[in-house]
C-alpha cells in the first residue's frame, strides 16, 4: 500500500495524474503523430516544437526520440546525457499511465491486448533508447545499466505478444481465420516459430535441454509460467527509474489488478471522428502524397507457414481499425524484431553480456517482424524501414559467410530475407523516399546500397550533391560513409580529405579519421617514389607523417562504457610499432611503416567486397610494395608478424576474386601453420591468425558448387570459423566477432537445412 502511495507521488510529480480516457488518448497519439513526422524529415526543431505542447506520454515518447536520434547520429557526450534525461522521464510518465490505465474504466480496452498496452509498449520503447545512450555513455554503470534495461524491455514486449496470440486463438475458428488455420498450427511444430507460450527469442524446450537450464534459470527471480498475467504485470510495473536506484537489478514484486474488457467495447465509443481522422494521419510530409495510395513495387511479406498469423494482416484489416491497436503492432513488431536481430548478432567478445539480459535472438523472426511494422504508415514503420536498410547496407554488406540469395525465388517472399534481397529493399527505399522527401537519411541508405553493387563512383556522387541537411549528425553519417567509399576507390586525395572533414562534423573518433587520412598519404608517397618524383614524395611524407602524429593526441578522447575504442588502441599500438622500427632500423618514420595500413583498414571495413577487377588489382599493387626490393630495401627485415598480415589482406583479395585455393594456400602457410603465441607481443598485430581462420572457413564456404562435395566444405568451414570464434581476447576481435558470429549462425542453419 505504501509502496503504491509511494508511486502515485511520483506520477504527480511527472504531471500524469489525469483521468485517462479513450477519446483524449487517440487526440494525444494523433497529435504526437504528425509531430514525430518531422522527424524523419531531417526537421527535429519542428518536431520538438510540436511534440512541446503536448504532456501525454505519447509526446514525451516521441521527444525521446528525438533526443535519441541526435544521440545516436552525433555520439556528442553532452546530448547523450540529456537524451538520458529525456527517456527517463517518457519512462517515467508511461509506466504512471499505464498503471492507471489497469484500473481506469474510461481508459482504451482494445480487442486484441490487455489494458495499458500502448503504454506499455511506450516504456518499452523508451528503455531500449534508454539502453542503447546508457551503452554509448562513457560511464560503466550507465552501460551495465542499458544492458539490464533491454531485458525488462523484452519482458515488457512479450506480454504485448501473448496477448496477440490469444487473440488469434480466440479467432481462429471464425471465418476470416479459419481458412488459414494450418498457418497457424504450424506455429507449435516449426522450429522457426516456437510457441508463443514460451518466451519469444528462442526459449523453447530445445534451448532449454541443450543448455541445461529450464526457464526459471534462466530468468532469475520469475517462475517458469511467464505468461500468467501476475508475472507479466509485474515485469511491467519495475520501470520506474527512481527504483532502479533502490534495487538496481530486481524486479519488483507487485501485483496489479486488470481491468476486466468488455465483450463488445472497440474503443470507439464517442470517438468516431478522432478515429477516422488518427486512421488517416499520415507520418508523410504534408506536401506529399498520402500514403494509402499504391506508388512502388514494395510489398509485404507474403505469408509462410513459420510467420506468425497474426503478422499477416496489413494496415488496412479490420483488425487494426483502431489506430490504437495498430500502434501497438507495428511498435511492438519494430522494437521485439529489433531485440531478436541485435541479440543474434552479439559477437563472442561480448558473449557474457547475454548473461545480463537473460535472453537469445532470432534473427530470421527478427527481421520479418521488421518488415511487418514497415508496412504501417507511422514512425514504428519508418524507424523499422531505417533499421533494414542499415542491417542489410550495414552489417549484411560487412559480412561473408550469408545465406544464399535463391534466384529462384522471387525475393519479395519471406523465405528469401536473409541473404540480401534486392527487390524488396528497392522498394523499401523507393517508399521512404517517396513518404519522407526532405531527409537525407535515405539518400544515405540509396549511396550504400549502389556502392554494394560495386558502383563506388556513383556512390559519392550521391553523397557529394549540394543539397544539406539541417542535422550535423546526418551530415557527419553521410561525409564517413563518402570517406569510405573514396578509400574503397583509391582515391587517396579526396579520402584523406573527407576524413579531415569528418573530424569537423563530429567527436566521435579523430584518431581514427587522421589515422586512414595520414594512411592514405603513405600509399601517395610511395607512388612518389616508385614514378622517381623527389618532390612530390617529400611532400606527401610531409602529409602522412603530420596527420599520423595527430592519432595520439587524439586518442582515448572518447570512451565506450569507460574504455577506450578498440580503434583508438590499435591505431596508437601501430604508431609506437612503426616509431620502434624506426629507432632499430635507423631510418625516417615513414620508411618504418610496413604492409600498407591503408589497406588493412580496407580490410577491417570489408571493403574488397565492394570493389570491381580494376580496385582490386590497384589492391594487389599496393601490397606489392612490401616485397619489392627496389622499392622497399628493408623489405628483408620483416618477420613473421608482418608476412601474416600481408598474407590475411592479399588472401581477402583473392577471395574476392573467386580464387579460393590460392587464398586457403596462402593463409595456411604464412599464417595458420605457425603457432599462435608467435603473434603475441605488444607491438604485434595478434588479430591475423583468428582472422586467418575465419578466412579460410569464409573460402570454403564460397567454394561450394552444388555437389556432394558441399556438405565436407560446410562441415570443414564451421570447424575453422569455431576455431576463430573460441580465440583467446585479441585486438579487434569484437570487429571480427561480428563476422564469426554471422558466419556460424548461416553454417549451422546450411547443416540444418541440408541435414548434415
Amino acid at each position: 500500500m505504501l509502496r503504491g502511495w509511494v508511486k502515485d507521488k511520483r506520477a504527480a510529480l511527472h504531471g500524469s495524474t489525469h483521468s485517462l480516457n479513450s477519446a483524449a488518448e487517440l487526440q494525444e497519439l494523433e497529435a504526437a503523430l504528425k509531430a514525430v513526422a518531422h522527424i524523419m524529415n531531417d526537421d527535429l526543431e519542428t518536431a520538438g516544437a510540436k511534440l512541446s505542447e503536448g504532456n501525454s506520454s505519447f509526446h514525451k515518447l516521441g521527444k525521446g526520440v528525438v533526443a535519441f536520434l541526435r544521440a545516436t547520429l552525433g555520439f556528442e557526450p553532452e546530448i547523450i546525457r540529456e537524451a538520458s534525461e529525456v527517456l527517463a522521464d517518457a519512462e517515467s510518465a508511461a509506466s504512471s499511465d499505464f498503471r492507471r490505465a489497469q484500473k481506469d474504466p474510461q481508459a482504451f480496452h482494445s480487442s486484441i491486448y490487455t489494458p495499458g498496452s500502448e503504454y506499455s509498449l511506450c516504456l518499452s520503447q523508451s528503455q531500449l533508447m534508454s539502453a542503447v545512450v546508457g551503452i554509448l555513455n562513457e560511464n560503466l554503470m550507465e552501460g551495465i545499466k542499458g544492458f539490464y534495461k533491454l531485458r525488462k524491455a523484452y519482458i515488457n514486449l512479450d506480454t504485448i505478444l501473448e496477448a496477440e496470440r490469444k487473440y488469434v486463438q480466440s479467432k481462429e475458428s471464425s471465418s476470416s481465420f479459419g481458412a488459414r488455420r494450418n498457418s497457424f498450427d504450424s506455429l507449435a511444430t516449426n522450429g522457426t516459430a516456437r510457441s508463443m507460450k514460451q518466451m519469444p527469442g528462442g526459449f523453447g524446450d530445445e534451448i532449454s535441454k541443450s543448455t541445461g537450464m529450464n526457464n526459471a534459470q534462466t530468468f532469475p527471480g520469475m517462475q517458469e509460467n511467464s505468461s500468467k498475467k501476475a508475472a507479466s504485470w509485474d515485469a511491467v510495473n519495475d520501470n520506474d527509474p527512481e527504483d532502479d536506484d533502490s534495487d538496481e537489478f530486481a524486479d519488483a514484486e507487485e501485483t496489479l489488478e486488470t481491468a476486466v474488457n468488455p465483450r463488445n467495447y472497440t474503443g470507439h465509443v464517442d470517438v468516431d471522428g478522432a478515429t477516422k481522422r488518427l486512421a488517416k494521419t499520415s507520418i508523410a510530409s504534408p506536401t506529399t502524397s498520402s500514403p494509402r495510395e499504391p506508388s512502388t513495387p514494395f510489398s509485404p511479406i507474403s505469408p509462410t507457414k513459420s510467420t506468425y498469423q497474426l503478422l499477416e494482416q496489413d494496415p488496412e484489416s479490420d483488425i487494426f481499425s483502431n489506430p490504437l491497436d495498430a500502434f501497438i503492432h507495428s511498435g511492438a513488431n519494430l522494437c521485439f524484431g529489433l531485440l531478436l536481430v541485435l541479440l543474434s548478432m552479439i559477437p563472442p567478445a561480448f558473449s557474457k553480456l547475454l548473461f545480463i539480459i537473460g535472453f537469445k535472438g532470432d534473427k530470421p523472426r527478427g527481421i520479418r517482424m521488421l518488415w511487418q511494422a514497415t508496412r504501417f504508415y507511422n514512425i514504428n514503420g519508418a524507424m523499422a524501414g531505417l533499421i533494414l536498410l542499415g542491417y542489410y547496407n550495414g552489417l549484411v554488406g560487412f559480412c561473408d559467410i550469408l545465406p544464399d540469395s535463391n534466384i529462384s525465388v522471387n525475393d519479395l517472399a519471406a523465405e528469401n530475407i536473409e541473404g540480401y534481397p534486392t527487390h524488396r529493399l528497392e522498394g523499401l527505399l523507393h517508399e521512404m523516399r517517396r513518404r519522407y522527401p526532405q531527409s537525407r537519411l535515405w539518400l544515405l541508405e540509396e549511396a550504400r546500397m549502389v556502392a554494394s553493387k560495386k558502383r563506388l563512383d556513383a556512390a559519392i556522387d550521391l553523397l557529394s550533391g549540394v543539397d544539406k541537411s539541417p542535422l550535423k549528425q546526418i551530415e557527419a553519417l553521410s561525409m564517413f560513409e563518402k570517406s569510405l567509399n573514396a578509400m574503397y576507390s583509391h582515391r587517396y586525395d579526396l579520402c584523406s580529405q573527407s576524413f579531415r572533414n569528418c573530424c569537423d562534423l563530429n567527436n566521435w573518433s579523430h584518431a581514427l579519421y587522421y589515422y586512414i587520412a595520414g594512411s592514405a598519404h603513405v600509399e601517395l608517397y610511395r607512388r612518389a617514389k616508385a614514378s622517381d618524383d623527389a618532390i612530390s614524395a617529400a611532400e606527401q611524407a610531409s602529409h602522412a607523417t603530420e596527420l599520423l602524429h595527430k592519432v595520439r593526441e587524439n586518442a582515448g578522447k572518447k570512451k565506450f562504457m569507460a574504455r577506450q575504442l578498440p580503434f583508438d588502441i590499435f591505431v596508437v599500438r601501430k604508431l609506437n610499432k612503426w616509431e620502434a622500427r624506426a629507432k632499430e632500423w635507423n631510418v625516417s618514420f615513414i620508411d618504418a611503416i610496413g604492409v600498407s595500413p591503408f589497406e588493412e583498414m580496407v580490410y577491417f571495413w570489408n571493403g574488397h567486397k565492394r570493389m570491381g577487377d580494376t580496385q582490386l588489382q590497384a589492391s594487389l599493387a599496393a601490397l606489392a610494395w612490401s616485397e619489392d626490393i627496389a622499392l622497399n630495401p628493408h623489405s628483408h627485415r620483416e618477420g613473421l608478424d608482418e608476412r601474416a598480415i600481408l598474407a590475411v589482406l592479399r588472401a581477402a583479395i583473392f577471395r574476392a576474386q573467386g580464387d579460393h585455393e590460392a587464398a586457403k594456400g596462402l593463409l595456411k602457410k604464412d599464417v595458420t601453420s605457425h603457432d599462435r603465441s608467435l603473434f603475441k607481443n605488444n607491438l604485434k598485430d595478434d588479430w591475423t591468425c583468428p582472422a586467418a581462420h575465419y578466412e579460410i572457413g569464409a573460402n570454403l564456404w564460397m567454394e561450394r558448387d552444388g555437389s556432394e562435395r558441399d556438405r565436407e566444405r560446410v562441415k570443414e568451414a564451421e570447424e575453422w570459423v569455431q576455431k576463430a570464434g573460441s580465440w583467446e581476447k585479441y585486438e579487434l576481435d569484437a570487429r571480427i566477432g561480428l563476422k564469426i558470429t554471422t558466419g556460424l549462425e548461416t553454417l549451422k542453419g546450411w547443416k540444418k537445412e541440408n541435414g548434415v
